[in-house]
Formats: structure tokens, C-alpha cells, sequence
């Protein structure tokens, strides 16, 4: 999907909130800058000439994207600060002399929050080239070399994924026991909970994330949506059991259907599927690079802590979490009980 930073906020900031792509970001791009308590930062006057703008281009994506701007490193120096800041620059070419008290400064990050937005600027548009590039790089190496599986990195999915497939089954037997029809049924209601959940089908499902037949789309899905899965497998399989155990034999389908349309009404569920909905539409596009066109208004940018779940130190390929003896020992608790 060809990304176009300056027209999305969503794209810029899940740039900007990964960490890992920063740091490759800083070390290739080598922008220069000035290291103030432990940190590099840029005046006003050095993005002019990375960026070939004038100050007035600078003044005006200021105003116009402050709050963007100030939340990813633009800050104003003032009193003491200012005054070691001063003294750190004195003597050299940005030392203009002047007696100003307040001076702006970008961080890297604000620097490249300036690049992603400024349109009338080359240097400006090829930055974002080069960054647009580190990130896939950096995500195809700290994600093993694809992301349809990324979701299995998280150090909740082993859990979410067991206790998933064991309602499963109560929802199946449930089924089997209480609802006529034969085993089409399965997955007809199969994609009910998945409409009410995330509005597509099992079909829709696979064509957005790209995905082989023979894939098991579960095994590309969020802990929060499993889990999400399981109340309604669990929850629906209650209510087959007991409108037919009102009625005295199995519902027709019709009769399921129509508990279902209700059940997935209850308020309760209404802050956990904007969870789910936001949380698969928002990693979806960032880390698959997916759209899922039915749930465009839930995307949002991935937050920092995301990067580290899905990318950071903690994130573990699905081998190497079943490897792990106290990963087993979990299991093995979770089987005996």
C-alpha cells in the first residue's frame, strides 16, 4: 500500500511511536544536530537548511500542526536551559548572538515529524523515502522476515489461542446438541460472530490479510480478539442450551439466528468490540500493511507500547515461546485442571 505521509496523521505517528525504526532512522540518516542533556536536538535554523525552507515554511507548519509537532519533540528552551544551551553553541556557526529568551528546538523525532509533513520541500520528500524504507526494513528483521503470523509474538496469544479453542468446542457441541441443520451450520454461524465482531466473514477476512486457503485465520488474530471470540462462543452456546431446553427440542436456525441478533446487542459487549475493532483495524494497517475497509473509522496509530509487544526485546517467533520450559509448564497446569 503506497503510503502517503503528508496526507495521514495515522501513518506519520506509527512511524514516530517505533522505537526500533527511530533508532535505525537516527544511525542511517545521520541529520547532525546538537547533543543537549543527552539529547539531539535542532534550532530553528538547521532544519531550514536540511529541509531548503525558510523560516516563515517553518512558522506556518508550526501553527498548523502545533499540537502534532510539540507532542513528538518541538519544545521552547527558557531560564536555565536556555542559558546552557547557549553556552554549549557559543563560537560556533549557529551562535547568532542574539539576546532572545525563548528559542524553539526539534528533538530527531520532531525532525522527522517536520519531514513527513512539509510538501513544498525535495529534501523533505526523499527523508521520507529513506524512512518509509528503514521502517520495512526494520520490521521485516525484528518480525523474522514476514507479519502474517506478528499477532503469534505477543507473549498473550499462546494463552488467548488455548483457552479459545476450548470454548470452541463448547460453542460446536453447543451446536450440535441444540440447533437442527447439518455441518454447514458451523460455519454459518462461525461468520456471525465474526460480522458482529470485526464485519467480515471468514472469506472477506482472508482477502484483506492476503491469506492462502488452506490458512487458519485464528492463527493470524489478535489475544484481544480471540478472547473476544471466546465470550461469544461461550456466551451464545448458553443461550442455545436454554431456549432449547424452553422449547423442549433443537431451534431451527432461524430460531439461533435470531438469539444471536439479540445476544450481540447486550451492552456488554459494546466497549469490547470497539476494542477489538480498533486494536485489528489500527495493527492491521500498520504492521500488514491491511486494510480492512469495514472498520476504516476504528484505525487509529499503534501506540508505543505495541512496537515493544509485537517488535521488542519480550517478543518471541510461536517456537520459541512452545521452547520455553515455563511457557510448557503453563499448558500443563491449564490441561490438568
Amino acid at each position: 500500500m503506497n503510503k502517503d505521509l503528508t496526507e495521514s496523521p495515522h501513518d506519520r505517528q506509527n512511524i514516530l511511536n517505533n522505537r526500533y525504526a527511530l533508532q535505525q532512522a537516527e544511525q542511517h540518516l545521520a541529520l547532525g544536530g546538537i547533543l543537549f542533556q543527552e539529547e539531539v536536538v535542532f534550532t530553528k535554523q538547521q532544519v531550514m537548511v536540511l529541509f531548503d525552507i525558510s523560516d516563515r515554511t517553518i512558522e506556518r507548519y508550526l501553527a498548523s500542526y502545533a499540537d502534532e509537532l510539540k507532542n513528538n519533540g518541538y519544545h521552547l528552551l527558557r531560564g536555565t536551559k536556555l542559558k546552557e544551551f547557549k553556552a554549549l553553541i557559543y563560537g560556533t556557526d549557529i551562535y547568532d548572538g542574539t539576546k532572545t529568551s525563548i528559542l524553539g528546538v526539534f528533538t530527531f523525532r520532531g525532525v522527522l515529524n517536520l519531514g513527513m509533513l512539509l510538501t513544498e520541500s525535495e529534501p523533505a520528500r526523499i527523508l521520507r523515502s529513506r524512512v518509509l524504507d528503514i521502517v520495512l526494513d526494520v520490521m521485516a528483521e525484528r518480525a523474522g522476515g514476514h507479519t502474517k503470523h506478528i499477532n503469534q509474538r505477543d507473549e498473550t496469544y499462546l494463552l488467548a489461542a488455548f483457552q479459545e479453542e476450548n470454548y470452541r468446542r463448547q460453542f460446536t457441541n453447543a451446536l450440535d446438541s441444540f440447533v437442527e441443520g447439518n455441518h454447514w451450520k458451523y460455519a454459518r454461524f462461525t461468520n456471525l460472530i465474526y460480522k458482529s465482531i470485526f464485519h467480515e466473514n471468514a472469506t472477506e477476512y482472508k482477502k484483506v490479510l492476503n491469506l492462502a486457503a488452506k490458512d487458519n485465520i485464528r492463527e493470524t488474530m489478535y489475544s484481544e480478539v480471540l478472547n473476544l471470540i471466546a465470550s461469544f462462543e461461550s456466551g451464545i452456546a448458553y443461550e442455545f442450551e436454554k431456549a432449547s431446553q424452553v422449547k423442549g427440542q433443537k431451534l431451527t436456525q432461524k430460531e439461533a439466528e435470531g438469539l444471536f441478533v439479540g445476544f450481540e446487542k447486550h451492552p456488554l459487549f459494546k466497549p469490547l468490540i470497539l476494542d477489538a475493532r480498533t486494536k485489528m483495524a489500527s495493527r492491521d494497517l500498520c504492521f500488514r500493511d491491511a486494510l480492512h475497509e469495514k472498520l476504516e473509522a476504528y484505525v487509529q496509530s499503534v501506540p508505543e507500547g505495541d512496537f515493544e509487544r509485537f517488535l521488542g526485546e519480550k517478543s518471541k517467533s510461536l517456537e520459541e515461546q512452545l521452547s520455553d520450559p515455563d511457557t510448557l509448564a503453563v499448558f500443563k497446569r491449564l490441561k490438568d485442571r
